[in-house]
């Protein structure tokens, strides 16, 4: 890969510089939390943009690269880029723990910072000059939950990136990555309990405990993101793109709850920090590996980075108590899991890629294809039939009319079979559009359309 330019390198630095002697100026107050992670931010995207580019080379002579097969020349590139990403982020969120409990350490422990706490007690009910009794605890194991089960699916991600596992061995292990965060919310929280629509109401009453069963949504939501944005990709720049934007929703969503015209101090208050702490950084480590994912790609992000993003989703919906509203910003990732379920549990054939094809004559992508060995079944072949009427899907018949193929059921062939055929970035831009559209209107649903059959919205309280 080509090195650093001037005017990278000292803007990286610039950048760098700025960030530190915010974090330096935080220490003046009570820590800024708030503040720091931006800035740890700044910091992340400038290491891991300058790492993209130094290492390279290195994961290419490691055997780690790939021809993209969406391009005409199928270059090989680099893979796997996004365990860098990874790291770099588990670094930062580690480096950045005292930042959320500055000023609560100052004020457990002794020294000046507890002078004020000591003159108000008074010498005789100080016990060994700490009163670590006052301390965070629960927001300390929360965090440090989080971290782990992160580093558990970055673990996932690489030993997938090296070895290819297959995918009936990795799909559960996300579950069990998640038991360091679902042990601390049983610990911490508990709360199992569900707000039964208002006009349930009258035979469910108004709460339902769901008991184990809310673990194991729980513990489905962890499975469900990381492979629900592993399924979604296939082209330069999706997988970033579709993260991002489910990150910047979530950003908006935490926004809500400490804007000026909410109610101040929000019960909701430190879940949304919390949140906030996890996606800043995460969004600083994946536009630098954007920038080097976009079309024409200069890298690829390998399933690392898919898992990675998708455990950070689900680990700030559901240690931020909101996981529901998570859900609505996977609306197109539900839709394609759903749409791809048919080839996903061999009920149809099932290439090893499905992503589309390039047209090597004109550039541009088009739907793939799964061939049939045999002429389905009469209720597969009537159904999608169906789905060929309704525009679903594209069939081939012989001239027995027996299917013998069909395209590959994902939202991106799809969106070819309705648009015609693009060039990737095209493509992209337009499912990316479409991830936002629904992100937003799940936004409105959340805060809006939610007080047709809920009696209030959390964000009113």
């Amino acid at each position: 890969m080509a090195a650093l330019t001037s005017t990278e390198a000292l803007s990286l630095f610039s950048l760098s510089a700025a960030c530190v002697g915010v974090l330096a100026n935080t220490f003046q107050g009570d820590g800024e939390p708030l503040i720091a992670s931006l800035a740890f931010s700044g910091i992340a995207f400038s290491f891991s943009y300058c790492l993209i580019r130094w290492l390279g080379d290195t994961f290419m002579r490691a055997g780690l690269k790939g021809k993209d097969l969406t391009s005409v020349r199928k270059n090989e590139i680099p893979e796997a880029m996004g365990a860098v990403c990874a790291i770099v982020y588990l670094l930062v969120i580690i480096i950045f723990i005292p930042f959320p409990f500055y000023k609560d350490i100052v004020a457990a422990t002794s020294g000046g910072g507890n002078r004020d706490v000591v003159l108000e007690m008074g010498l005789d009910q100080v016990e060994t000059g700490r009163f670590l009794h006052r301390f965070p605890h629960s927001k300390l194991a929360s965090y440090l939950s989080a971290i782990l089960s992160l580093q558990a699916v970055v673990l996932l991600g690489v030993g997938d990136d090296l070895f290819d596992i297959r995918w009936r061995h990795k799909l559960l292990i996300p579950a069990f990555a998640a038991i360091p965060m679902l042990i601390v919310y049983f610990v911490d929280f508990g709360v199992t309990k569900v707000v039964v629509p208002v006009p349930l109401q009258a035979y469910l009453g108004e709460l339902v405990d769901l008991g184990w069963l809310y673990y194991a949504y729980m513990a489905a939501i962890a499975i469900f993101c990381p492979n629900s944005i592993n399924i979604l990709a296939g082209i330069n720049g999706i997988e970033v793109s579709q993260s991002l934007v489910i990150a910047f929703l979530l950003v908006l969503n935490d926004a809500l709850y400490l804007s000026p015209f909410t109610p101040y101090p929000h019960p909701a208050m430190d879940s949304h920090l919390f949140s906030l702490y996890l996606l800043l950084p995460f969004i600083g480590v994946s536009l630098a590996l954007w920038s080097h994912n976009w079309y024409p790609a200069k890298v690829f992000v390998g399933d690392t980075y898919c898992y990675f993003a998708g455990m950070v989703f689900a680990v700030v919906g559901i240690l931020g108590h909101f996981s529901k509203t998570l859900l609505l910003l996977f609306i197109p990732q539900i839709f394609n899991f759903l749409y791809s379920s048919p080839q996903l549990f061999r009920l149809l054939p099932c290439p090893r890629h499905r992503l589309p094809r390039i047209n090597a004559r004109t550039g541009l992508l088009e739907p793939s294809v799964a061939q049939f060995p045999h002429p389905p079944s009469a209720p597969i072949s009537l159904v999608l039939r169906l789905l060929h009427r309704m525009k679903m899907v594209k069939i081939e018949t012989n001239n027995k009319g027996q299917i013998i193929e069909c395209t590959n059921l994902t939202i991106l062939n799809l969106c070819l079979s309705w648009w015609g055929p693009l060039r990737a970035d095209r493509l992209a831009i337009g499912v990316l559009a479409l991830q936002v559209a629904c992100g937003l209107a799940g936004l409105v649903i959340r805060h809006r359309l939610a007080l047709w059959v809920f009696r209030e919205d959390n964000l009113r309280v």
